[in-house]
């Protein structure tokens, strides 16, 4: 038996086939490789001792993915596969609409011709927009997103639980808020290709020189500081909620599960906290400007993750500075790879 990690090779994804990995699941990859490169497939087998099956497609090729369901007996899936930029998807709607829908549609249409169940969806606190109330619980309303990333993740959501009703099959609605870090070995973290559009790989490369100075999109919000406040996430705390969730959708008796699940730390920081915090965890300055509002953002979210913790047995723990020293890390590693 085997679970499909599409996007495998990506950010959140990558670290999550470590944590499958070292708990014993055999993991299959399909990845395009446009946010990815084949080093971190390599990575992956230094840092479990195990390499994981393969395969470099785009997942709009119903084709392909046919092969690999016929070619492995799949138990489950973790569709990590996505365009993921909030302000890019703002300028390419229609692009972020094909790549983000039609993928999980053509992984569902396997899904329903061979009965299979246990999916596992890699979604965002964006489908909340704007809360009115913090923290931001799972009973929070969901309201039309800023984004046209934020509607594709909510039309996944509605796609998906259509699915299990209409099926009996077995769903898990992951709401990331923000992922940060890298694995402790320095040799899997985000990889963006050309000008970073998170906040934490700008830092990282404003540090190491790469870039002048980083952008800090408005200091104009409602907050404290009046920078932008977010739930910020250790990606391998994320990545070990994603193997607490599949197991528990094996593990049940019902035929339907419809899982949502919010997954934070329950702390808002904003943007200058963060770079104030990667200053000092690193001993590394940072040079910023402050530019106009980025289109897409919203002023705060930050999660309450009890339901997580109650139903899951998971909490996310890593301190904020523990996670930055990470990325501190990676982005030295990829600067001696360029060396």
């Amino acid at each position: 038996m085997a679970i499909l990690v599409t996007g495998g090779l990506g950010y959140i994804g990558s670290h999550t086939v470590v944590e499958l990995i070292n708990n014993g699941f055999e993991v299959v990859i399909v990845d395009d490789l446009s946010n990815s490169e084949r080093f971190i497939l390599k990575n992956i087998e230094e840092i479990t001792g195990k390499k994981p099956v393969f395969y470099p497609f785009d997942l709009r090729r119903r084709e392909l993915l046919t092969q690999v369901f016929d070619a492995h007996q799949i138990e489950g899936c973790i569709n990590f596969a996505a365009s993921k930029a909030v302000g890019e998807s703002q300028v390419m709607p229609i692009d972020y609409y094909e790549n983000n829908l039609f993928t999980l549609i053509n992984i569902l249409q396997e899904f329903k011709e061979r009965k299979l169940s246990n999916f596992i969806f890699s979604s965002s606190c964006t489908v909340y927009g704007q809360a009115e109330k913090m923290p931001i619980d799972e009973n929070t309303p969901l309201k039309l997103p800023e984004s046209v990333y934020g509607k594709t993740k909510q039309m996944g959501e509605e796609i998906l639980a259509d699915f299990a009703r209409a099926y009996n099959s077995r769903i898990s609605l992951l709401r990331y808020f923000n992922p940060i870090g890298a694995h402790p070995s320095g040799k899997l973290g985000e990889l963006p290709i050309g000008v970073p559009n998170n906040l934490i790989p700008y830092v990282t490369q404003t540090a190491a020189g790469i870039r002048e100075k980083l952008n800090i999109w408005g200091d104009d919000y409602d907050t404290e500081d009046g920078t932008a406040v977010r739930d910020y996430i250790y990606v391998v705390d994320l990545a070990k909620a994603h193997v607490s969730a599949l197991k528990k959708l094996m593990e049940s008796n019902e035929e339907t599960v419809i899982d949502i699940f919010n997954l934070g730390t329950g702390k808002g920081s904003s943007v200058l906290e963060v770079v104030k915090a990667f200053e000092t965890a690193n001993d590394v300055k940072v040079p910023y400007q402050i530019c106009p509002r980025r289109e897409g953002d919203i002023t705060v979210a930050y999660a309450n993750a009890d339901k997580a913790e109650k139903e899951l047995h998971w909490k996310s723990e890593t301190p904020l500075q523990e996670s930055l020293r990470t990325v501190w890390k990676w982005q030295q590693y990829l600067d001696s790879r360029a060396v």
